[in-house]
C-alpha cells in the first residue's frame, strides 16, 4: 500500500469516527427527554442518515410525538409540524399561490412541508388525497404546485406518527406512501422502572422545554455524506437480494427493489453508527425488521410481514 493510500484510508476512518460522534451527540440529547427507547432512537437517526423518513405507529400516549420533537429540536435547522385532520387539504401541506393585488402577481406561500424536519402528527387522520401531498417531497425532494416545481430544504426528513386505535376515524396509508418511509417503528409501553423514571423527569417541568440543538445542519449533512460513502461489498448486496427474493416467493407482495435499496442505505448508516466504514451482514439483520415489514403484504390469515422477514433472516444463509 502506498503512502497516499494509507493517508486516504486514515482520512476515511477519521471521517467515519467524526460522523459517528455527531450522531451519538444527537442520541444523547434525545435521551434527556425520552426514557427507555434507545434502540428506537437509533433507528430514527439511522433512517435520517440514510436520507429516509420514519413512521412511528402505536397507541396514543406512548411518546411518538415527543420523540419526533426531541429529534427535530436536536438539529439546528427548520422544524415544522403538520397536525393532520380530516379537513386538512393538500394545499395546507404544500403551500398555495396567493394573488397580490398591489403587484398584480401570484405569490407562493410555502406550506409546512418546506422544512428540514417535518413532523406529520397523526397522519392517518387525513384522507388519502391529503396524505398524497407528501409523496413527491418524500421521494424526489421537491414540491410541484400549479405547474411550478420547488425544491424542499436539504437535508429533509419526514417523521410521521399514526395511532393504531379508532380505526373507524382514520384512513389507512396507501402502500405507495408506506413504501416511502424507510422505517416503521413501534415504541410500546415502558416497563415499570422506565415509567417511574419518566414520571420523575417530567413532573412539574417537561425537559423538552430545555432541549437545544447539539448539531448544526452542515455537521449533519457531512454525516449523511459520509454515510453514503460507507462501503457495501458485492456479497452483502447479494445477501440483501436473496432476502428480498425470499419475501417475494413467500408473500402476496414481497420486498421491492426500492425496499432493497432502503435496507442497504440503512445498513450503511448502522455501520457508521458503529464506527465502521463498511457494511456487514449484521447491519442488514439489525435494520431489516424495521425497514421491510411495512412494505410487505402477506396472504390473508397467513404469516405476518414481520414474521416473514424473521423467517427470511433465518432461512437465507449469510454469505
Amino acid at each position: 500500500m502506498t503512502d497516499s493510500e494509507t493517508h486516504a484510508g486514515s482520512q476515511t476512518a477519521s471521517s467515519v469516527e467524526t460522523a459517528a460522534e455527531t450522531v451519538h451527540r444527537v442520541i444523547d440529547n434525545v435521551e434527556q427527554v425520552i426514557v427507555g427507547h434507545h434502540d428506537e432512537i437509533e433507528h430514527v437517526l439511522v433512517a435520517m442518515l440514510a436520507g429516509g423518513h420514519v413512521l412511528l405507529e402505536d397507541v396514543p400516549g406512548v411518546g411518538k410525538t415527543m420523540l419526533s420533537r426531541a429529534v427535530a429540536t436536536s438539529f439546528d435547522g427548520t422544524f415544522k409540524r403538520i397536525q393532520f385532520t380530516p379537513d386538512l387539504l393538500p394545499a395546507d401541506v404544500t403551500g398555495v399561490d396567493v394573488y397580490n393585488q398591489q403587484t398584480s402577481e401570484f405569490v407562493f406561500h410555502e406550506g409546512p412541508i418546506f422544512a428540514n424536519v417535518v413532523l406529520g402528527d397523526e397522519i392517518n387522520r387525513a384522507p388519502p388525497k391529503t396524505q398524497s401531498a407528501l409523496l413527491e417531497a418524500m421521494e424526489e425532494r421537491q414540491v410541484t404546485v400549479d405547474g411550478t416545481t420547488r425544491p424542499v430544504p436539504t437535508p429533509f426528513t419526514v417523521i410521521a406518527t399514526q395511532n393504531t386505535v379508532e380505526q373507524n376515524r382514520t384512513y389507512e396509508l396507501p402502500l405507495a406512501e408506506r413504501d416511502r418511509f424507510t422505517s416503521k417503528l413501534q415504541l410500546g409501553y415502558p416497563d415499570a422502572d422506565e415509567e417511574v423514571a419518566m414520571l420523575d423527569r417530567i413532573v412539574g417541568h417537561h425537559p423538552i422545554e430545555d432541549i437545544s440543538p447539539v448539531v448544526t445542519l452542515p455537521e449533519f449533512q457531512t454525516a449523511r455524506d459520509t454515510t453514503a460513502a460507507v462501503t457495501v461489498e458485492r456479497p452483502v448486496q447479494e445477501y440483501v437480494t436473496e432476502l428480498a427474493t425470499y419475501t417475494r416467493e413467500h408473500a402476496q407482495l414481497g420486498a421491492s427493489p426500492r425496499a432493497s435499496l432502503s435496507l442497504l442505505r440503512a445498513a450503511q448508516a448502522r455501520a457508521l453508527l458503529a464506527g465502521r466504514g463498511y457494511v456487514t451482514p449484521d447491519d442488514v439483520q439489525v435494520e431489516a425488521p424495521v425497514v421491510w415489514p411495512h412494505r410487505i403484504r402477506t396472504e390473508t390469515g397467513e404469516q405476518t410481514p414481520t414474521g416473514l422477514v424473521s423467517d427470511a433472516l433465518e432461512a437465507v444463509p449469510v454469505v
